[in-house]
């Protein structure tokens, strides 16, 4: 399976590296190749236990498939920008692939410092590829773009000495990279963009973003601190944790983000949300879909109840949230890509702050989440967090998040390119959901070394191609412009991609999607 994944991944790197063909996407091959070294000796370290932190278990450490999407997504932004004539986020892509270039090195560097005895050929290859890298980064960015990538280094190490300390089991090393390398990102960016603020410049939406990150992120670290030291079970620390949050809330994220968009944050909220007829339609639309969710949530543990306190929910009782996050984003996508770029930060934001509740046991409801929540548990759920439900919604939302629209001319690409936002919606959404649900109903024919089956994947490819052509009927701003061979084959190498991973694919498979469409 480690095998298929890796072909896998290296049939994307190439096929980006055939269109863009520069210095960058020669790094991204050799970045690929000493990764794949790599990660046979994180595999080891993980099955001896000698990984320094525990990691999440039943998988392997999924370096090679991670550390190739922030280089890869920050080449083909590069070239979609320097297509369009937009200098400022060209080489905004520049700095996002020589960042997860060094990110990716570091996590190989790590791997190979610690594997006893020294293996040689690895280390020969992981010097080579970084001498690549380093030559290519000295060569192509100017010295405040070095200082902005080393930044991102210097948060990514320390972040993740914390965090993968406090919450064991949580995360492979792929997982890991990606995870906290974007949250490290995003937290260089806030930053940058706080001591340079300019009136009047950038979208308030991507403030939004980076600060509501940023905040729950740094809410979720002083207390996990704070209940160190104190049992977080009591009324008198849950007090504490509502009052800190709205101190915390008010006195600190608020000021932040009116700092950042010059104009008081609720109320620029409340105008947005509801600007136009449209918006308080599709916000009605998913408060019912949201209440349909929690009536699954509830249904399902009265079911659990009267049967067994074992009875845990199927596969294919999973996958109904799948079909109600799709009527989710479907209508938000067509109609109003804003209004879902904000919604889905507040969810993000719901989200994480209600798995605090959980984890901390914060009352009243903390216990209760628990208890509801513990139906819906898999075998990746192995740490303290659950996490698969927050994976999901941002599976969904970063190609929305990440969309260049600055580099879209009347607000979409051309071509495949178009079908970026949708990324999440054809990856896990229809292709992971079908794959699930036909392979473990029907399914016979499994592939070697896994529990995915054949019938699953020619499933999940069908599935989204007729998923493309509704998009097509359905929204007109989508012109892909006879790219039909190209779209086909980025499918079916994310398919193949979701039949052998053992990472969190409802994470990995929508950003590898939304690459081979921007490339």
């Amino acid at each position: 399976p480690v095998l298929a994944e890796s072909l896998v991944v290296f049939a994307v790197v190439l096929s980006v590296h055939g269109v863009v063909w520069d210095r960058f996407s020669w790094c991204a091959l050799a970045l690929a190749l000493q990764a794949f070294y790599a990660q046979f000796k994180w595999d080891r370290l993980l099955q001896l236990g000698g990984a320094v932190f525990q990691f999440r278990g039943a998988a392997n450490s999924g370096l090679l498939p991670a550390s190739m999407v922030i280089p890869l997504l920050g080449i083909v932004m590069k070239e979609r920008c320097r297509a369009a004539g937009i200098v400022y986020f060209e080489r905004f892509g520049v700095v996002v692939a020589s960042t997860g270039m060094l990110l990716a090195l570091f996590l190989s560097v790590l791997a190979v410092g610690i594997t006893k005895p020294v293996p040689t050929n690895t280390c020969i290859l992981t010097g080579m590829a970084g001498s690549v890298i380093v030559y290519t980064m000295k060569h192509s960015l100017a010295v405040s773009e070095v200082i902005e990538v080393l930044e991102v280094l210097l948060i990514f190490v320390y972040l993740s000495m914390i965090l993968l300390y406090l919450l064991p089991r949580c995360f492979t090393p792929g997982e890991a990279l990606l995870v906290l390398g974007g949250v490290s990102f995003v937290l260089n960016q806030l930053i940058k963009r706080s001591l340079n603020v300019v009136e009047g410049r950038g979208d308030p939406v991507d403030f939004f973003l980076l600060v509501a990150v940023v905040g729950v992120v740094l809410l979720g670290l002083f207390f996990t601190v704070l209940f160190l030291f104190m049992d977080s079970g009591t009324w008198i620390s849950s007090l504490f944790f509502h009052m800190m949050t709205a101190v915390l809330g008010l006195g600190v994220i608020m000021p932040w983000l009116y700092r950042l968009i010059q104009r008081n944050p609720l109320l620029w909220l409340l105008q947005f949300l509801f600007q136009t007829q449209t918006r308080l339609y599709l916000l009605g639309y998913w408060t019912l879909l949201a209440a349909s969710a929690c009536g699954v949530v509830f249904y399902q543990n009265a079911k659990r109840s009267s049967e067994s306190k074992k009875h845990q929910a199927s596969t294919v009782t999973r996958k109904y949230f799948h079909f109600i996050v799709v009527a989710t984003y479907v209508p938000g996508l067509i109609y109003d890509r804003q209004l879902l770029y904000v919604a889905a930060v507040l969810c993000l934001a719901v989200f994480v702050f209600l798995e605090y509740v959980r984890y901390f046991r914060i009352k009243p409801f903390g216990q209760t989440l628990r208890h509801l929540l513990s139906l819906f548990l898999d075998e990746r759920d192995s740490g303290p967090l659950i996490l698969t439900h927050i994976y999901l919604l941002l599976g969904m939302s970063l190609p929305v998040w990440l969309f260049p629209r600055s580099c879209a001319p009347k607000g979409t690409l051309s071509g495949a390119g178009a079908l970026v936002p949708y990324s999440g919606v054809l990856a896990v959404g229809v292709g992971d959901t079908i794959a699930s649900v036909f392979g473990s109903t029907v399914g016979e024919i499994k592939w070697p070394g896994t529990k995915k089956t054949f019938e699953g994947t020619m499933t999940a490819i069908f599935a989204q191609i007729i998923a493309v052509a509704l998009i097509l009927i359905f929204d007109s701003s989508v012109n892909l412009n006879s790219s039909y061979a190209w779209i086909l084959a980025s499918v079916s190498l994310v398919s193949l991609l979701e039949a052998y991973t053992t990472q969190i694919d409802n994470l990995l498979l929508p950003l590898y999607l939304q690459i081979m469409f921007m490339a």
